[in-house]
C-alpha cells in the first residue's frame, strides 16, 4: 500500500480505509503478548549472550516473607481496575451509537490486558503492558482526531477510555523496575541523601525516574553547594561492581573477544535497537519537512495541516530524545562492564603470569622498542611547522617494520614490560570498551547511509544513483588509506609503549637519577622517545585527515552530481520542496559518510588493541602442575632442578632436601642461589626435573626488598587477614615494632606512604616480616629480612620471633648472611653453593665457623623505647582538586602552547566555513524560487546576473560545486591547523612538565605517590594529545553557528528575538544546575585514577608476595565516570526536550507569520541550526571544561616548587681530597609542620678519611647522608665541604662530585655498560676494569643484559653493580648507605679491601651495621633520635672498656 493511500498529504490525515488498521494495532500487540506466553516455554537453552549478565538474583531467605503472589495489592490492583473500566467503556463504544467492528479490536486489547494482569499479578514494571496501553492511547487519539473536528456526546466513552489508558501508563511508570525481594538497606532510596555507604538508587527506581534521570537530584543538590568528595557519591550498583563482574566473567571460556560478546551481548542488542529507532526518528525529519513545505506552498491545504506536520515532528523528536537517554544508559553499562571485565582480567593475568626476565646468558640483541627509542636527530628548532610535517612523513616509513627481513626465524616476542602493561590497562582497554559504547554505530551508520539513499530516491528518483558513484570511489580510496593508517598506528602504539616505559622508569628512579646528577641526560632520552611518538602521531593524524577530507569532499560532490542529473539529465526543476529536504538528507548522508571512515579507523585501532591484549593473555602462566600436593605441611624436594624463566641452564641442580618444622637457615655467597631456592619453593621458577612436594595453601613470604602498600602499618601487617588484637600485639612485640609505634602520632594507624617512603629501611623490613608472621601460613619463607637491622634489633627478632612462641609449630625458612645469631636456634642449616644444596651438620666445623664470624655491631641499649626519625601525620598529601570552573589562566596556558597565530587562523577558517554553509542554504533558496518567477526573490546583483535555471541550469550547478569545494577545502585547512596546534601544545607542555618534575624539590617526591605522578604524565598528557583541540574547535564552530543562525532568523522574523531570550534562559538554567556537579565528578574521576595506576604498579612490583599469600586481587571500582555520564543523560534529556519544543514553536512562528515557502525553508534550516547549536554549545563547553581538567592538572605541575639550583659554580678542583666536611649546628626538618629529623649537629670529618656513621634504625643516619647532596637544606646552621657552603653550590656540580650509594641501587633495562656509565663518560676499558675488580667472579661482560630494576640479578648482585658504579666515578666524596647489607661476610670483606685501595684519596662515609665498617674506619659518629651521641676516632671508641661503646662492639 503506497504512502498516498495511507495518508492524505494535503489534509495531513489518514484515509478512512486505513483507520481499521490503526484500531487493530493494539489488538495485534495483545495477540503477540499471548503468543509469547505460549511460545516461551518451547524454547530450549537460551544462549549466554542473550542472558542478563551479573544481575543480582532474589534472596531465597526473603522471598516468601512478602506475601503470596496471588494477593493483589497496590499497583497491580489499580491496573486491573483501570483495565476493567477501559474494557467496559470500550464495549459501550462498540454498540453506541451504532455497532462498530472497528471498535471491537480495542475491546480485545483491553480484555487481554486485564487477563494478563490477573494471571501475572505484576510487581515490577510490565514493559509489554506499557507498550500495549501506549498503543491504545495513540490509536484512540488518532481515531478521535480524524472522526470529528470537535467532540460529540457519543465520543464521551472514547474520551474516558483515553484517560483510562493514560492513567494505566502513569501507574506503570510509577512501578518499581526491580523485584522487591532483592532490595535491601544497602541500596539508597530515590531522592534520599547521597552517600558512599549505600549503592546507587538505580537499583530501585521506577520507570519515570529512570526515563527522566531525576534520581540524580540529591547529588546535584550537594554539588551545587560545595565540592563533591568521595563519601558524597553513591557506591556502584551490584551489576557494575568489578569484583562481581570478575567472578562471573572468569567463568566464560574462549578468546577475549568471545567472552566480552557473551557477557555483553544483550546490551549490544538493546543499544542497537534504540540506535535504530533514533535513526528512524532523525530520518523522518526531512520527510515531514517536505510535507510541511508542500502544505504551505499549496493554497488548498489548510493551515492546520502544516501544524499537524509540526506536531508530528515534535512527537518524533521527543521519542528520539527518550531513546537517546535509554541508549546512553545501556551504552554506558556495556562500556563500564566491558572495561571492568578487561581490567580485572589483566589483574588476574598479572597475578598468574610467569615472571619473565632477560636471560643473562642471552646474546645482545636489538629490540624493536630500542629502535623506536633512538633519539630523533633532526633539529626542528629553526624550521616552521609545515617543514616539520613534511619531514615527519618523509623520514618515517613503516615499510622496514613490516617487510620480511632476511632472518632465519621470526623475532621472539618480548614479555610485556611494566610500561606496556600499564598502557594496555590505561589505553587499549578503553579503546575496546569504547567500541561497546558505540556499538550501535556499526548498525546505524551503514543503515543510515542506505535509508538516506532510499529517501533520496523517493525524492529525486534515479538521479541519486549517479551520485552514489562518488561514495563508492571515496570508500575505495579510504580503504587503501586505512591499510596504510593501520600500519602507522601499530608503530605509533609501539612508540607510546616505549615512551611510557621510559617515563615509568624515570619516575621510579628519579631520586637516584638526581643523586647522581643524571636527570637531564635521562630527560633527553625521554624527550627523544616523546618526539618519536609525536612524529608518528602526526603521520597517523594526517592519514586520518586525508580519510575525512576524502569523505567530506565526496559527500559534497554527491548532491552536486545528483542535482546535475536531476536538472540536466532528467530535466526536472529543483524546487523548494525538493531542494531543502534533499539538502537535509544530504547533510544526514554526509554525517553518516563522515563517520563511516572514522568507524573503520577506530575498528582497526580496536583490532590492534584486542591483539595486544590477546598477546599478553597468551603469555605463559606460572606452572604448578609438577608440584605434588602434600597432605602435610612439610616441603620436600627430591632430585629437583630449576631454571629461571627463559633461561637455558638450571640455576639449581639435583636438589634433595626436606624442611622440618622449626627454623631452617640458608646461607651462601652472593648469587649462590639462596633466593632462587625460595623462588622455586614458591613455584616462580621453571621446574626442569625431579620431584617437589608442597602443601596447596598460603605461604608467608618476606621478600628481600620489602614490598609495602600505601596504607596504614596495621593494614600492611594484616594484609586482608582478620584483626585479632592479642595476636597482633604479640607479633608487634616479636618483630620489635611496639616501641616504634609509640613514636608515630597515630601509632600503627599511620599511613606509611608509597612503598613505605615514611619508614627507615629497618622499619620496612620489620613490617614486611610482621606481615608474614601474622598470617596463618604454616610455612614462612623469609628472604634476608635481617640485613637492614642493627645487631641488637636483629638479635632480639631472632630470639623473640624466629625462635619464639609466634612461630611455634611452623616451618620457617630463613635466608641470611648473619648466621652467627641464627645457627644456635636452627633445626637445620643449609648451604647453597654454585647451584647445589647440601645440609650442614650442626656439629661440623663449617657450621661452627658460621657462629664464630664477626658479629655486626650494636650501638645502644634496647631496653628503652625505640625511636625513629619523626614522621608526619600523613606521608602522602591528598591530591589537589580545584573547585568550580576551569580558570581562564589554564585556557591561556594551553592557547599559548598552541601558538596564538595558529589559533587566529583556525578561528578565521571556521568563520569562513560557517559563512559558506549559510551561503549554500541561501543559494539553494534562490535557485528554487527562481523557477516560479525569475525576477521574484532576487536580492543581489549577483543573482540578477544568473540566467533562469529553466533556461540554463549550468551556472547554478557550477556555483553550487564551487561552494561545496570551498567547504571541503576549509575543512581540510581547519583540520591541518588543529593538528599543528595539537603537536605544538603537546610537545611544549610535556617538555615543560617533565622539566619541572625532574627539578622539583625532593619533598615533592616524598608526598607524591608514583601512581599519581604517572597518572598526570600519562593519562592527562594523553588527553592533551587527543581531541582537546577538537573540543576547542567545536565550541568555536557551534558559537559561530549560533550567532549566524540568530542573525539569519531575526532578519526574516524579528518576533523570534523575543522567543530567543526565553529559550536561552531555559538552556542556561538547566546548564547552570548541571555544570558544578559535573566538574566535581570529573575531577574526582581523574583523582581516582591515580590510586588505580599506583595499585596496579604496586601489584607488578609485589607480584611474588601477593601470589605467595594467595591474596585475591582487590579490585577498585571506577564510579565517578558512571555518575558523571548519568548526569550527562540528565542534561541531554532536558536539552533535547527543550530543543524539540523550541523547534515546534519556531515552526509555528514561521507558519503564522506568512512568509514565502522559500524563506520558511531558509528560516527552518537556520532554526534547526540554532536549536542544534544552543544545547550543543553548552554541552561542548561542558565537555571542554571536563577535558581541560586534565590540562589544569598538568598546569599545576608547571608550578611545582623548584629546587634551588645554587648560585656558586665551584672550581673544577673542588672538593679536594684534603677538604674537610663540617657541620655547624645543623638542624634538618623535612617540612615546616614536622619535628626536626636532625637537631643541632656539629662535627668535622677530615678530608680523605674513612668515617662510619652508626646508630639504631631510624636514628637519622640516612637523613644525614642525604644532606650532603643538598636534597634537604638546613633549617639552621650550615654544612661546609672544603670551606664552601653547599646550600649555595650548584646542585648539579655538587652531585656529580659526590657519590651516594643507597642500600637498594636502581638498575635500568639495558646492558651492563649502560648501567655502569649511562652518560658514556668513561671508556670501555675503564668500565670493564671496574666490573672485573668488583664482580669478577660472575664473568659478566659489558654486554650483559640487565632487566628493569635488575630483576634478573639477586639483591647482593645489584649491590655489587652499584658499588662498581660508585668505584667508576671515583668521586672526592663517597657515601655508602648500607651498601653491602645483602652481601655475604666474606665477599663484603673483599669489597671493603678493594674500596680502601681504590678510594684511598676520597673521603668515604659509611653507614653500616657491621663491625668491619667501624674497625676499618678512622672516625666514628654515633646518632640517636637525630642527635649526636658520640664522636671520635674509631680507635678511641673501640678502646672504651668501661662498659661503654667498646664493650658494646666487642659483644
Amino acid at each position: 500500500m503506497s504512502g498516498y493511500v495511507l495518508l492524505d498529504p494535503v489534509q495531513a490525515q489518514f484515509h478512512d480505509c486505513f483507520l481499521p488498521v490503526i484500531a487493530a494495532a493494539p489488538a495485534a500487540l495483545a495477540a503477540c503478548m499471548v503468543l509469547a506466553c505460549f511460545v516461551k516455554p518451547l524454547f530450549g537453552r537460551v544462549p549466554q549472550w542473550a542472558k542478563s549478565f551479573a544481575v543480582e538474583l532474589p534472596d531465597a531467605r526473603r522471598h516468601f516473607s512478602l506475601g503470596s503472589k496471588g494477593s493483589f495489592q497496590g499497583y497491580a490492583a489499580a491496573l486491573l481496575i483501570l483495565s476493567f473500566v477501559g474494557f467496559l467503556l470500550q464495549m459501550v463504544a462498540v454498540f453506541y451509537p451504532t455497532f462498530s467492528v472497528r471498535e471491537v479490536y480495542l475491546s480485545i486489547s483491553w480484555a487481554i490486558s486485564a487477563i494478563f494482569i490477573a494471571t501475572n499479578n505484576p510487581r515490577t514494571t510490565p514493559y509489554s503492558l506499557l507498550v500495549l496501553y501506549t498503543s491504545i492511547l495513540a490509536s484512540r487519539i488518532i481515531l478521535l482526531w480524524q472522526k470529528h473536528a470537535q467532540p460529540l456526546p457519543h465520543d464521551i466513552p472514547a474520551i474516558l477510555e483515553s484517560f483510562a489508558a493514560f492513567g494505566a501508563i502513569v501507574i506503570i511508570l510509577s512501578m518499581p523496575m526491580r523485584e522487591s525481594q532483592i532490595l535491601d538497606n544497602q541500596v539508597s532510596p530515590a531522592f534520599s541523601e547521597s552517600t558512599n555507604r549505600l549503592r546507587s538508587p538505580e537499583e530501585q527506581l521506577n520507570m519515570w525516574q529512570f526515563m527522566t534521570v531525576s534520581w540524580m537530584k540529591p547529588l546535584m543538590a550537594v554539588g551545587s553547594k560545595r565540592q563533591l568528595h568521595d563519601e558524597d557519591v553513591w557506591a556502584l550498583g551490584s551489576e557494575f561492581q568489578h569484583q562481581r563482574l570478575h567472578t562471573m566473567f572468569r567463568q566464560l571460556k574462549g578468546s577475549v573477544t568471545k567472552r566480552l560478546l557473551e557477557a555483553n551481548g544483550l546490551d549490544l542488542i538493546i543499544i542497537s535497537a534504540f540506535g535504530i529507532v533514533e535513526l528512524l526518528a532523525g530520518l523522518s525529519v526531512p520527510v515531514l519537512l517536505q510535507q510541511l513545505l508542500r502544505s504551505i506552498e499549496d493554497s488548498n491545504a489548510p493551515r492546520g495541516a502544516a501544524v499537524t506536520y509540526a506536531l508530528f515532528s515534535l512527537i518524533v523528536s521527543l521519542v528520539a530524545a527518550q531513546c537517546s537517554v535509554f541508549k546512553l544508559w545501556f551504552s554506558r553499562r556495556a562500556y563500564e562492564r566491558s572495561r571492568g571485565e578487561m581490567i580485572t582480567m589483566l589483574y588476574e593475568k598479572t597475578l598468574s603470569r610467569k615472571i619473565m626476565g632477560i636471560r643473562i646468558d642471552a646474546q645482545p640483541a636489538v629490540r624493536q622498542e630500542d629502535l623506536l627509542a633512538r633519539p630523533v636527530k633532526q633539529d626542528f628548532s629553526s624550521q616552521n611547522y609545515f617543514t616539520r610535517l613534511y619531514q615527519c612523513i618523509w623520514n618515517f616509513k613503516p615499510k622496514p617494520v613490516f617487510k620480511q627481513q632476511n632472518h632465519d626465524h621470526e623475532p621472539i616476542k618480548q614479555p610485556a614490560s611494566m610500561g606496556k602493561i600499564l598502557n594496555l590497562m590505561r589505553n587499549d582497554v578503553y579503546e575496546i570498551a569504547q567500541r561497546f559504547w558505540e556499538v550501535d554505530t556499526l548498525v546505524t551508520r551503514p543503515l543510515g547511509v542506505f535509508l538516506s539513499l532510499v529517501l533520496l530516491w523517493r525524492l529525486i528518483g534515479w538521479s541519486c544513483i549517479i551520485g552514489v558513484l562518488t561514495v563508492f570511489i571515496a570508500q575505495a580510496i579510504n580503504a587503501l588509506i586505512a591499510r596504510t593508517l593501520l600500519q602507522w598506528e601499530r608503530l605509533r602504539r609501539g612508540a607510546t609503549d616505549v615512551k611510557l616505559k621510559k617515563v615509568s622508569e624515570f619516575v621510579e628512579a628519579v631520586r637516584h637519577l638526581r643523586w647522581y646528577g643524571w636527570q637531564d641526560a635521562w630527560l633527553s632520552h625521554i624527550m627523544g622517545a616523546r618526539q618519536r611518538e609525536l612524529n608518528l602521531r602526526i603521520v597517523t593524524s594526517l592519514w586520518s585527515i586525508l580519510i575525512s577530507f576524502t569523505n567530506i569532499f565526496a559527500s559534497g560532490i554527491f548532491p552536486v552530481v545528483a542535482f546535475y542529473a536531476y536538472t540536466t539529465l532528467a530535466g526536472q526543476p529543483l524546487r523548494i520542496d525538493i531542494a531543502f529536504p534533499a539538502l537535509q538528507l544530504f547533510t544526514m548522508l554526509e554525517t553518516h559518510l563522515r563517520e563511516v571512515p572514522a568507524l573503520i579507523t577506530i575498528l582497526l585501532n580496536a583490532t590492534v588493541a584486542v591483539q595486544r591484549i590477546e598477546d599478553f593473555m597468551s603469555e605463559p602462566d606460572k606452572l604448578d602442575s609438577k608440584a605434588e600436593p602434600s597432605s602435610s605441611s612439610q616441603l620436600r624436594l627430591k632430585g629437583a632442578s630449576f631454571k629461571w624463566p627463559e633461561a637455558v641452564m638450571p640455576v639449581l641442580h639435583n636438589v634433595t632436601l626436606a624442611f622440618p618444622t622449626g627454623l631452617t637457615v640458608i646461607c651462601g655467597e652472593v648469587a649462590a642461589g639462596k633466593s632462587a631456592l625460595l623462588q622455586s619453593l614458591l613455584g616462580e621458577l621453571d621446574h626442569v626435573e625431579g620431584e617437589i612436594s608442597r602443601p596447596n595453601e598460603m605461604i608467608g613470604y618476606c621478600a628481600q626488598t620489602p614490598w609495602l602498600q600505601s596504607m596504614s602499618i596495621r593494614d600492611n601487617i594484616l594484609f586482608a587477614s582478620p584483626y585479632e588484637e592479642t595476636r597482633y600485639k604479640q607479633v608487634l612485640e616479636a618483630c620489635a615494632l611496639a616501641a616504634d609505634m609509640a613514636n608515630f602520632k597515630h601509632g600503627d594507624l599511620s599511613n606509611i606512604g608509597e612503598n613505605g617512603i615514611g619508614l627507615s629501611g629497618g622499619q620496612k623490613a620489620r613490617v614486611a616480616l610482621a606481615r608474614a608472621v601474622y598470617s596463618r601460613a604454616k610455612i614462612l619463607l623469609l628472604d634476608d629480612p635481617l640485613s637492614a637491622l642493627d645487631h641488637q634489633t636483629a638479635e632480639r627478632i631472632v630470639r623473640r620471633c624466629l625462635s619464639g612462641e609466634v612461630l611455634t609449630g611452623r616451618t620457617t625458612i630463613l635466608v641470611t648472611h648473619r648466621t652467627e645469631i641464627c645457627v644456635a636456634f636452627a633445626k637445620q642449616v643449609v648451604e647453597v653453593s654454585g647451584g647445589t644444596v647440601h645440609v650442614v651438620n650442626p656439629g661440623s666445623k663449617p657450621c661452627q665457623s658460621l657462629t664464630k664470624t664477626l658479629s655486626p655491631l650494636s650501638v645502644e641499649d634496647t631496653d628503652g623505647p625505640a625511636d625513629l626519625d619523626k614522621v608526619p601525620d600523613k606521608f602522602l598529601e591528598d591530591e589537589h582538586r580545584a573547585f568550580g570552573g576551569v580558570k581562564a589562566s589554564v585556557y591561556w596556558e594551553y592557547i599559548k602552547a598552541g601558538k596564538l597565530r595558529w589559533w587566529f587562523i583556525l578561528i578565521c577558517t571556521l568563520v569562513g566555513y560557517r559563512l559558506i554553509g549559510v551561503g549554500e542554504t541561501y543559494f539553494l533558496k534562490q535557485w528554487g524560487e527562481a523557477y516560479d518567477d525569475p525576477k521574484v526573490g532576487k536580492t543581489s546583483n549577483f543573482f540578477d546576473k544568473l540566467p533562469s535555471p529553466e533556461e540554463n541550469v549550468r551556472p547554478w550547478l557550477i556555483g553550487f560545486f564551487l561552494i561545496v569545494t570551498a567547504q571541503s577545502v576549509s575543512f581540510l585547512i581547519s583540520q591541518g591547523i588543529m593538528l599543528v596546534i595539537i603537536y605544538s601544545a603537546g610537545r611544549q607542555m610535556f617538555r615543560d612538565v617533565m622539566t619541572r618534575v625532574s627539578h622539583a624539590t625532593f619533598r615533592f617526591y616524598d608526598v607524591t605517590p608514583i601512581g599519581r605522578l604517572m597518572n598526570r604524565l600519562t593519562s592527562d598528557i594523553s588527553t592533551i594529545d587527543g581531541n582537546i583541540s577538537q573540543q576547542f574547535q567545536d565550541v568555536a564552530r557551534y558559537g559561530i553557528s549560533w550567532i549566524s543562525s540568530v542573525i539569519v532568523i531575526a532578519s526574516v522574523t524579528p518576533t523570534f528575538l523575543i522567543f530567543v531570550l526565553g529559550l536561552i534562559a531555559g538552556f542556561v538554567f538547566i546548564f547552570v544546575r548541571f555544570l558544578p556537579t559535573s566538574q566535581s565528578l570529573r575531577r574526582l574521576e581523574m583523582v581516582s585514577l591515580s590510586p588505580l595506576m599506583s595499585n596496579f604498579g604496586a601489584l607488578l612490583v609485589g607480584l611474588t608476595t601477593v601470589r605467595a599469600f594467595g591474596v585475591q586481587g582487590r579490585f577498585q571500582d571506577q564510579k565517578m565516570d558512571h555518575f558523571y555520564w548519568s548526569l550527562q543523560a540528565w542534561l541531554i534529556y532536558r536539552f533535547d526536550v527543550l530543543a524539540s519544543c523550541s523547534t515546534f514553536v519556531l515552526t509555528l512562528l514561521a507558519i503564522y507569520t506568512g512568509v514565502s515557502p522559500g524563506l520558511t525553508a531558509f528560516v527552518l534550516i537556520a532554526a534547526s541550526k540554532f536549536v542544534e547549536s544552543t544545547p550543543s554549545l553548552c554541552k561542548q563547553y561542558a565537555q571542554l571544561q571536563m577535558d581541560f581538567v586534565s590540562v589544569e592538572r598538568v598546569v599545576e605541575m608547571l608550578h611545582l616548587e623548584q629546587e634551588s639550583p645554587g648560585s656558586i659554580n665551584p672550581p673544577a678542583w673542588w672538593p679536594t681530597s684534603s677538604g674537610d666536611i663540617v657541620f655547624e649546628d645543623v638542624t634538618i626538618r623535612y617540612a615546616a609542620h614536622l619535628d626536626p629529623s636532625l637537631s643541632e649537629l656539629s662535627f668535622r670529618i677530615k678530608g680523605g678519611s674513612s668515617t662510619a656513621i652508626i646508630g639504631r634504625t631510624g636514628s637519622g643516619k640516612s637523613t644525614l647522608a642525604s644532606t650532603l647532596l643538598a636534597t634537604i637544606l638546613p633549617e639552621s646552621g650550615r654544612i661546609l665541604i672544603d670551606k664552601i657552603d653547599i646550600s649555595a653550590v650548584d646542585t648539579q656540580a655538587l652531585r656529580r662530585r659526590v657519590t651516594f650509594l643507597a642500600q637498594d641501587p636502581v638498575l635500568f633495562p639495558g646492558s651492563m655498560r649502560q648501567n655502569l656509565d649511562p652518560l658514556e663518560e668513561y671508556t670501555d676499558e675503564e668500565c670493564d676494569t671496574v666490573l672485573h675488580r668488583i664482580c669478577g667472579r660472575y664473568q659478566w661482560s659489558l654486554d650483559t643484559k640487565i632487566d628493569s630494576g635488575g630483576q634478573n640479578l639477586s639483591q647482593g648482585q645489584r649491590q655489587l653493580v652499584g658499588l662498581a658504579r660508585a668505584l667508576l666515578r671515583r668521586s672526592p666524596i663517597v657515601i655508602l648507605d648500607e651498601a653491602t647489607a645483602s652481601i655475604d661476610m666474606e665477599t663484603a670483606m673483599q669489597i671493603q679491601q678493594v674500596l680502601r685501595e681504590e678510594l684511598k684519596d676520597s673521603t668515604v662515609i659509611t653507614i653500616a651495621h657491621r663491625l668491619e665498617a667501624v674497625k676499618n674506619a678512622e672516625y666514628c659518629i654515633v646518632l640517636s633520635e637525630g642527635r649526636l651521641v658520640r664522636q671520635g676516632s674509631a680507635a678511641d671508641l673501640l678502646s672504651d672498656g668501661n662498659g661503654g661503646f667498646g664493650d658494646l662492639l666487642h659483644s
